[in-house]
């Protein structure tokens, strides 16, 4: 490229962002060199500040900046149900129906051996802390239909001591499908559509 070395290590450093191909990093990158000086300092600002406070709430995995995070922190949520997801953008998904009240439990990761990710990859230690408890009525599986999704709810399932019932989400998401970028109502009649696992 004719581009400055430091233009191009921006657009590099963009393009790592998922979904970001080089064209939308060349672009991105071309906008904050545009931008007002304040804007774009204020992005590096933020995201400078999430990274040094952001860290992982004890009780479910989501992020958070104190011990737990908003939502466990929230005397309203309903402790009986906990929805298993694999990542805290698949919370939003759910938080987007207004319809969920319960609490969440973040995995981290899916089972999946050919990536080298096994079970001691998972935030297990805390959802078994949660299980024991006695506090746990019902477990819903919000894995992904996929096969990493199904192998990682097959083994939750075998964790779960006798007593606390464990549904998994209706299969009105797409197989395959994230979470992350499915709409609300799709969302809203998985999780109502759920089922005995």
């Amino acid at each position: 490229m004719d581009w400055a070395p430091s233009v191009e290590n921006l657009v590099r450093e963009l393009s790592h962002l998922p979904g970001v191909g080089r064209r939308s990093a060349q672009r991105l990158a071309h906008h904050l060199l545009r931008c007002p000086e304040e804007q774009a300092r204020a992005l590096a600002t933020s995201i400078a500040n999430a990274r040094d406070v952001v860290r992982s709430c004890s009780r479910c995995g989501n992020y958070a900046e104190d011990e737990f995070c908003p939502l466990c922190a929230d005397p309203r949520r309903e402790r009986g149900i906990v929805l298993v997801v694999e990542k805290p953008a698949d919370i939003s998904a759910f938080e987007s129906s207004g319809r969920f009240r319960g609490g969440y439990h973040v995995l981290g990761a899916l089972l999946s051996p050919l990536d080298g990710i096994g079970p001691d990859r998972l935030n297990l230690p805390a959802l078994r802390r949660r299980l024991d408890s006695g506090e746990v009525r019902e477990l819903v599986l919000g894995t992904p239909a996929s096969t990493e999704g199904d192998a990682t709810a097959l083994y939750l399932q075998r964790l779960v001591p006798p007593g606390v019932a464990v549904t998994r989400l209706a299969r009105g998401l797409p197989v395959g499908g994230e979470l992350e970028y499915s709409d609300s109502l799709t969302v809203l009649r998985a999780f109502e559509g759920r089922i005995p696992a």
